[in-house]
Protein backbone atom coordinates (compact mmCIF):
# COMPACT_ATOMS: atom_id res chain seq x y z
CA UNK A 1 0.00 0.00 0.00
CA UNK A 2 1.06 3.44 1.00
CA UNK A 3 4.28 2.37 2.80
CA UNK A 4 5.51 0.48 -0.27
CA UNK A 5 4.83 3.49 -2.52
CA UNK A 6 6.69 5.81 -0.12
CA UNK A 7 9.68 3.45 0.01
CA UNK A 8 9.73 3.24 -3.80
CA UNK A 9 9.52 7.05 -4.06
CA UNK A 10 12.35 7.50 -1.55
CA UNK A 11 14.52 5.03 -3.49
CA UNK A 12 13.77 6.86 -6.74
CA UNK A 13 14.64 10.24 -5.19
CA UNK A 14 17.91 8.84 -3.75
CA UNK A 15 18.79 7.34 -7.14
CA UNK A 16 18.07 10.60 -8.98
CA UNK A 17 19.91 12.76 -6.48
CA UNK A 18 22.97 10.50 -6.43
CA UNK A 19 23.24 10.32 -10.21
CA UNK A 20 24.72 13.28 -12.00
CA UNK A 21 22.84 12.58 -15.22
CA UNK A 22 21.10 15.95 -15.14
CA UNK A 23 24.26 18.04 -14.90
CA UNK A 24 26.19 15.76 -17.28
CA UNK A 25 23.72 16.51 -20.09
CA UNK A 26 24.07 20.28 -19.77
CA UNK A 27 27.00 21.58 -21.83
CA UNK A 28 29.26 24.04 -20.11
CA UNK A 29 29.08 27.49 -21.68
CA UNK A 30 31.43 30.42 -21.44
CA UNK A 31 28.41 32.74 -21.45
CA UNK A 32 24.94 32.75 -19.94
CA UNK A 33 21.52 33.86 -21.05
CA UNK A 34 19.97 36.48 -18.83
CA UNK A 35 16.53 38.00 -18.59
CA UNK A 36 14.10 38.90 -21.34
CA UNK A 37 14.96 42.52 -22.09
CA UNK A 38 12.11 43.32 -24.47
CA UNK A 39 9.64 42.15 -27.08
CA UNK A 40 9.76 44.29 -30.23
CA UNK A 41 6.62 45.14 -32.17
CA UNK A 42 6.69 46.66 -35.66
CA UNK A 43 4.01 49.34 -36.00
CA UNK A 44 2.78 51.18 -39.12
CA UNK A 45 1.72 54.24 -37.08
CA UNK A 46 4.09 55.06 -34.23
CA UNK A 47 1.99 57.88 -32.73
CA UNK A 48 -1.11 55.69 -32.66
CA UNK A 49 0.83 52.87 -30.99
CA UNK A 50 2.35 55.25 -28.42
CA UNK A 51 -1.13 56.56 -27.65
CA UNK A 52 -2.52 53.04 -27.18
CA UNK A 53 0.08 52.12 -24.57
CA UNK A 54 0.22 55.52 -22.85
CA UNK A 55 -3.32 56.93 -23.01
CA UNK A 56 -5.43 53.77 -23.20
CA UNK A 57 -3.39 51.26 -21.20
CA UNK A 58 -1.65 53.75 -18.88
CA UNK A 59 1.93 52.57 -19.41
CA UNK A 60 5.06 54.68 -19.12
CA UNK A 61 6.22 55.38 -22.69
CA UNK A 62 9.61 56.80 -23.73
CA UNK A 63 10.28 59.51 -26.25
CA UNK A 64 10.92 58.46 -29.85
CA UNK A 65 14.56 57.64 -30.56
CA UNK A 66 15.96 57.58 -34.11
CA UNK A 67 18.47 54.81 -34.78
CA UNK A 68 19.60 55.42 -38.38
CA UNK A 69 22.27 52.66 -38.24
CA UNK A 70 19.43 50.16 -37.62
CA UNK A 71 16.90 51.89 -39.90
CA UNK A 72 14.31 52.37 -37.15
CA UNK A 73 12.55 54.78 -34.88
CA UNK A 74 12.08 53.16 -31.50
CA UNK A 75 9.90 53.80 -28.47
CA UNK A 76 10.07 51.79 -25.26
CA UNK A 77 7.01 50.90 -23.20
CA UNK A 78 7.93 50.10 -19.59
CA UNK A 79 6.25 47.07 -18.06
CA UNK A 80 6.74 45.65 -14.59
CA UNK A 81 9.02 42.81 -15.60
CA UNK A 82 10.23 43.78 -19.10
CA UNK A 83 9.66 46.29 -21.92
CA UNK A 84 7.98 46.48 -25.27
CA UNK A 85 9.91 48.13 -28.08
CA UNK A 86 7.75 49.80 -30.71
CA UNK A 87 9.58 49.89 -34.07
CA UNK A 88 8.80 52.12 -37.03
CA UNK A 89 10.76 52.40 -40.32
CA UNK A 90 13.48 55.02 -40.72
CA UNK A 91 14.87 55.35 -44.24
CA UNK A 92 14.39 53.43 -47.47
CA UNK A 93 16.43 50.40 -46.44
CA UNK A 94 14.72 49.85 -43.09
CA UNK A 95 14.18 46.18 -42.21
CA UNK A 96 10.95 47.30 -40.53
CA UNK A 97 9.64 48.74 -43.82
CA UNK A 98 9.98 45.34 -45.50
CA UNK A 99 8.41 43.64 -42.47
CA UNK A 100 5.43 46.02 -42.63
CA UNK A 101 5.03 45.39 -46.38
CA UNK A 102 4.36 41.74 -45.50
CA UNK A 103 2.43 42.53 -42.29
CA UNK A 104 0.35 45.66 -43.02
CA UNK A 105 -1.05 46.05 -39.50
CA UNK A 106 2.29 45.37 -37.79
CA UNK A 107 3.15 42.56 -35.42
CA UNK A 108 5.79 40.98 -33.24
CA UNK A 109 9.20 41.52 -34.83
CA UNK A 110 11.73 40.02 -32.39
CA UNK A 111 12.56 39.16 -28.80
CA UNK A 112 15.64 40.45 -27.00
CA UNK A 113 17.45 38.41 -24.36
CA UNK A 114 20.39 39.66 -22.33
CA UNK A 115 23.70 37.77 -22.29
CA UNK A 116 26.64 38.24 -19.96
CA UNK A 117 29.31 37.94 -22.71
CA UNK A 118 28.19 38.72 -26.24
CA UNK A 119 31.57 37.92 -27.86
CA UNK A 120 31.73 34.47 -26.23
CA UNK A 121 28.10 33.90 -27.25
CA UNK A 122 28.95 34.76 -30.87
CA UNK A 123 31.92 32.38 -30.94
CA UNK A 124 29.96 29.48 -29.47
CA UNK A 125 26.84 30.06 -31.55
CA UNK A 126 28.91 30.10 -34.76
CA UNK A 127 30.45 26.75 -33.74
CA UNK A 128 26.91 25.42 -33.27
CA UNK A 129 25.97 26.59 -36.79
CA UNK A 130 23.58 29.32 -35.60
CA UNK A 131 23.68 32.13 -38.16
CA UNK A 132 24.34 35.64 -36.86
CA UNK A 133 23.06 38.45 -39.07
CA UNK A 134 26.17 40.64 -38.69
CA UNK A 135 29.90 40.01 -38.43
CA UNK A 136 30.26 42.21 -35.35
CA UNK A 137 27.84 43.48 -32.71
CA UNK A 138 26.16 46.82 -33.36
CA UNK A 139 25.23 49.33 -30.69
CA UNK A 140 21.53 48.95 -29.93
CA UNK A 141 18.85 51.27 -28.56
CA UNK A 142 20.15 50.88 -24.99
CA UNK A 143 23.68 51.88 -26.00
CA UNK A 144 24.92 48.29 -25.60
CA UNK A 145 26.27 45.79 -28.15
CA UNK A 146 23.61 43.63 -29.84
CA UNK A 147 23.47 40.84 -32.40
CA UNK A 148 20.56 39.15 -34.17
CA UNK A 149 20.23 35.40 -34.72
CA UNK A 150 18.68 34.11 -37.93
CA UNK A 151 15.02 33.18 -37.37
CA UNK A 152 15.38 29.98 -39.40
CA UNK A 153 17.87 28.77 -36.78
CA UNK A 154 15.61 29.84 -33.88
CA UNK A 155 12.27 28.16 -34.70
CA UNK A 156 10.95 31.10 -36.71
CA UNK A 157 11.76 33.78 -34.14
CA UNK A 158 14.20 36.62 -34.76
CA UNK A 159 16.28 36.68 -31.57
CA UNK A 160 18.32 39.69 -30.48
CA UNK A 161 21.06 39.14 -27.91
CA UNK A 162 22.12 42.19 -25.92
CA UNK A 163 25.19 42.57 -23.71
CA UNK A 164 23.90 42.86 -20.12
Amino acid sequence: GLLARLQTSALTIRTLSSSNSFSQNIPSCLWKLGRLNHVAIAVPDLEKAQSLYKDVLGAEVSETIALPEHGVYTVFVELGNTKLELLHPLGDKSPIASFLQKNKTGGMHHICIEVDDIKAAMTELKKKKIRILSEEPKIGAHGKPVIFLHPKDCHGVLVELEQA
